[in-house]
């Protein structure tokens, strides 16, 4: 293969995310939210590896007729945001007007989220809450806190994509990435494992998806609050 058919293959990876998102769609319809899940796990590792392939085959250079950067964000919009919003919304996890607000705050507050240009720092992590309502809305139907909880995490999420917090970028971010990209590879293991199962409440999946979860949400503002130690 010639460099520019890498390229656009790498293109068509991305892409391939629209149709597990029509998939995850169709189960959540069914309301069979194992097999959604199962399809936004798969979505979730293509997104891992399409950035490191684009990169690796400069596709801005080798394939510009397609824009791989909005591309990626149609699909990450698809099955970050839209798929899992309303599957919390259906699933009657948060019920009444909890329902109501969660799908109202998560559309609205990551459609302009994706289209704010300063989503992302100089260390390439994210600034705010990078819109992954889909690994949420997994361990929320994983774990079946009270109701109350669930509206609180959402709530806050969403104020804190438009605060100066860092999260990290499981591939991109450099530090810590020894720990961040096995602690993503694991957190898509026991999403895989979690929703395999169909959730049972005994399931050691659950652990590890907390323990992945919490260390992929705090791992960016503890880079903040631990300075960088700098090359002698």
């Amino acid at each position: 293969m010639t460099l520019q058919s890498k390229a656009l293959a790498v293109h068509l990876l991305t892409a391939s995310g629209a149709v597990f998102a029509m998939l995850a769609m169709l189960a959540a319809v069914e309301e069979n939210w194992n097999l959604m899940f199962l399809w936004l796990v798969v979505a979730f590792f293509v997104d891992g590896i399409d950035g490191p392939l684009a990169r690796r085959y400069d596709v801005k250079k080798n394939a510009p007729i397609f824009d791989g950067v909005l591309l990626d964000l149609i699909i990450d919009y698809l099955t970050y945001v839209f798929v899992p919003a309303y599957a919390l919304f259906k699933s009657g996890l948060l019920p009444g007007w909890t329902g109501w607000f969660a799908i109202i705050i998560i559309t609205y507050t990551s459609a302009m989220y994706f289209a704010d240009t300063r989503m992302k720092t100089k260390d390439n992590s994210f600034s705010g809450f990078p819109g992954c309502w889909n690994m949420l809305v997994l361990v929320i139907f994983a774990l079946s806190p009270n109701f109350w909880v669930s509206l609180f995490l959402v709530a806050s999420l969403a104020i804190a994509m438009f605060l100066p917090l860092k999260f990290v970028h499981p591939v991109r971010t450099q530090r810590w990435r020894m720990v961040t990209l096995p602690m993503a590879l694991a957190w898509t293991f026991f999403a895989g494992w979690a929703a395999w199962v169909d959730f049972h409440p005994e399931s050691l999946a659950h652990w590890g998806l907390v323990i992945s979860s919490v260390y992929l949400l705090l791992a960016g503002v503890m880079q903040q609050i631990i300075p960088e130690k700098q090359a002698a």
